[in-house]
């Protein structure tokens, strides 16, 4: 077994421990402990900070084409009403409910991306999500989640407490299989972690197992760094109940422990990635009150990071990016929901994206033979926009094949 291999398995064994010994059971999660290179790799002081929208976001009814009569012939029960819709443009609106979205659009910092998928689609949850964390082809198996080869061919240089801040799942995701990643699944609890202490008994009984606990200790030492403390900065932002806006609260309470005034990172803290997960996007059934509760947890979420990230100056230094395995179908069932889909509209938010709509607007008329939207953006493209142009790093090398950028991001 190679030893980045081992290292990676170890940490994931080690978190059981800890989290027993710990009696936490949010206690940090790490999987990936082998440790940083020297890199120049400024551009991960350009933070990302990635949302899942789990399940598979309707992106018909989050970013409406309420101008296409097709639009509501397709959904005659669950289509968002035109009068309530927010327009955007002649003949794009968005679901009231995001209306939190709206100062950004206005300030040009908020791009909408439609038409996003990729070729020969799968609608398996497991299987499409496999194929976005991986950034593969569809009839192709990748091990390593495509930031992981990002951090292997440029490493996170010193100064960072790990990768990357997971909040809100146990996945790893786009960061499997080796990335450096701090992985809280009860944010609520990080606050109340301690570090583990590591038996010495344990130790001298058991080297292998020694050396796996001691790995955890650097990973949990890395999650200590990035604990709020007395002393440090209090975010004057006000963050929604629940979980994800318990996810973004600890997440913007990490940047402040792990900032100077300036906004740099602090030696031995920060990270370069932040990836939060919204559950429960499956609305198969009574998908309008389902959807809107959602939509109006991730807006609301969205604004509390930028009032937070420009209280702490990192908005200009930061890019937020939805994905979701799949979007819906085009013509809602007979439970007033939708089944899985192809295409869908997603979200790139940050003090330099040149907002507007990009990509392909819904083709209605074009539709599949299994009634899906056809490709308009590879999900790649946008991930290249984040490796080049973003990052400064090389897309090509880390995706395996040549994706054009988007211009999203102004000079």
């Amino acid at each position: 077994m190679k030893r980045r291999d081992f290292l990676a398995a170890g940490a994931t064994a080690a978190a059981a421990v800890a989290g027993s010994a710990l009696g936490l059971p949010g206690a940090a999660r790490a999987q990936g402990t082998a440790p940083a290179h020297p890199g120049t790799a400024s551009g991960y002081e350009n933070l990302l900070i990635l949302v899942e929208l789990k399940g598979g976001n309707d992106g018909l009814n989050t970013v409406v084409p309420f101008a296409d009569p097709l639009y509501y012939s397709y959904r005659q029960t669950i289509g968002v009403p035109r009068a309530q819709a927010i327009q955007l443009d002649e003949r794009t609106a968005l679901h009231p409910v995001l209306a939190p979205l709206m100062p950004m659009w206005r300030a040009h910092e908020l791009a909408i991306v439609q038409g996003v998928s990729y070729a020969q689609p799968n609608l398996s949850h497991f299987r499409s999500i496999e194929i976005w964390d991986t950034a593969s082809r569809s009839n192709e198996y990748l091990r390593e989640g495509w930031l992981t080869r990002a951090f292997a061919r440029e490493p996170v240089p010193p100064g960072f407490a790990a990768d990357a801040l997971v909040l809100g799942s146990a996945e790893m995701g786009p960061l499997s299989n080796g990335a450096r990643a701090i992985a809280l699944v009860n944010p609520a609890q990080f606050a109340r972690a301690s570090r583990l202490v590591t038996p010495v008994s344990l130790k001298e009984r058991n080297p292998a197992l020694a050396h796996i606990l001691d790995v955890e200790n650097d990973i949990v030492r890395a999650a200590d760094a990035l604990r709020p403390r007395p002393g440090n900065y209090a975010l004057k932002t006000v963050f929604a109940s629940g979980a994800f806006g318990a996810s973004i609260k600890t997440a913007m309470q990490a940047l402040a422990s792990s900032d100077t005034p300036q906004g740099a990172p602090v030696a031995g803290r920060g990270v370069a990635v932040i990836r939060l997960t919204l559950n429960g996007f499956d609305t198969h059934q009574n998908q309008p009150q389902r959807h809107a509760d959602l939509l109006r947890q991730f807006a609301a979420g969205m604004a509390a990071m930028r009032s937070a990230l420009v209280e702490l100056g990192r908005w200009d230094r930061t890019l937020i990016v939805t994905y979701a395995e799949f979007g819906r179908r085009v013509r809602e069932n007979q439970s007033r929901g939708t089944d899985h889909g192809t295409a869908s509209a997603h979200f790139v938010a940050g003090g330099r994206v040149a907002g507007g709509l990009y990509g392909q607007a819904p083709q209605l008329a074009r539709l599949d033979g299994n009634g899906n939207l056809p490709v308009g953006v590879d999900f790649r493209q946008i991930y290249a926009t984040v490796l080049g142009p973003w990052w400064g790093l090389d897309a090509q090398a880390v995706l395996q094949q040549r994706f054009e950028p988007l211009p999203l991001l102004r000079a």
